[in-house]
């Protein structure tokens, strides 16, 4: 009995006193980002026995790269990224989940006579980043039953909704539904997401922390995912109070863009962070090994680990 209390008070403590670890984000703090601000500015991480410094990258796509350089301990990036990394060679692994659904979708014009991928053919069609959202355009276009040569695709850069409300795009994928779709809204627009979980694309996790499983601490990611655990059950609770909170840590977070998509955002995060689920990272890989992105047949060991296992 005496070595089980003991053992019970050593779970009950902080992974590591003042334990460092350097966050960097997918993109500039935005509502997507609110369980991390939360657990620093309500004092989570602290109690949690960590010092947690957050960044923002210059690129979207260098958050894998940092991690794998040693130059970060965490990464905030995307599920479908993940696959393409590793089998990039990156030393990279999934040890949690931040939104655990897909936020990526297919952005039209409400007014458009769009309603499924199969009236995209003969249209041009956007997109912000080579790799994977051409993957899962042309999964929803098989969908519809067209192939890559039945719409015109443009790469249009990060130019999403301006590419769409201007009419150089007939539609966009990467745009994401709790953004674009309010960014058209407020400059009066209507617009209307395929879903890429409805057209032939496995559901997967849109954001995900990544770490380097030869030198992580895993004491310390477990403390980290306790503590935005924390801070996502406080959202969910009362996320009226939450954006109050999360609004009030920048000037630049109080935008009607970002509260909009606050009330869009909040429902989809992971409340259970470190939860692993193996199937849905299985069923990806295949996916994107199927659609001839990857050569696939990277095991679940190679793509995520459950950092709380024994």
């Amino acid at each position: 009995m005496k070595t089980l209390t003991l053992s019970l008070a050593l779970l009950a403590l902080p992974a590591h006193a003042d334990t460092e670890l350097t966050v960097m984000l997918d993109w500039f703090v935005n509502p997507d980002h609110a369980p991390i601000i939360l657990a620093d500015s309500l004092g989570y991480f602290t109690e949690a026995g960590l010092a947690v410094r957050v960044v923002t990258p210059a690129d979207p796509n260098d958050p894998p790269r940092m991690v794998a350089a040693g130059r970060a301990d965490l990464a905030v990036s995307y599920q479908p990224q993940l696959h393409l990394s590793r089998h990039q060679g990156l030393p990279v692994t999934r040890v949690g989940t931040l939104v655990e659904t897909p936020l990526t979708c297919l952005v039209v014009l409400a007014d458009s006579s769009i309603d499924t991928p199969a009236d995209l053919a003969g249209r041009r069609v956007g997109f912000a980043v080579a790799g994977v959202q051409e993957v899962m355009l042309d999964a929803m276009l098989a969908d519809g039953g067209l192939t890559p040569t039945d719409v015109e695709q443009i790469n249009i850069g990060w130019s999403i909704a301006p590419a769409l409300m201007s009419g150089q795009v007939d539609g966009v994928i990467g745009a994401f539904r709790n953004f674009e779709l309010n960014q058209l809204r407020l400059e009066g627009f209507e617009g209307r997401c395929l879903y890429p979980e409805a057209h032939g694309i496995p559901a997967y996790d849109e954001l995900i922390y990544l770490a380097d499983p030869a030198r992580m601490d895993p004491a310390a990611i477990s403390a980290f995912l306790a503590a935005t655990e924390r801070a996502t059950a406080f959202i969910k609770n009362d996320p009226d109070a939450a954006w109050q909170a999360f609004s009030a840590t920048a000037a630049e977070l109080r935008t009607p863009l970002n509260e909009a998509a606050w009330h869009d955002t909040w429902p989809r995060f992971a409340s259970r962070p470190a939860a692993l689920d193996a199937g849905r990272i299985q069923r990806f890989e295949a996916f994107l090994a199927d659609r001839g992105a990857t050569p696939g047949g990277l095991p679940l060991s190679d793509l995520a680990i459950d950092v709380n296992a024994p």
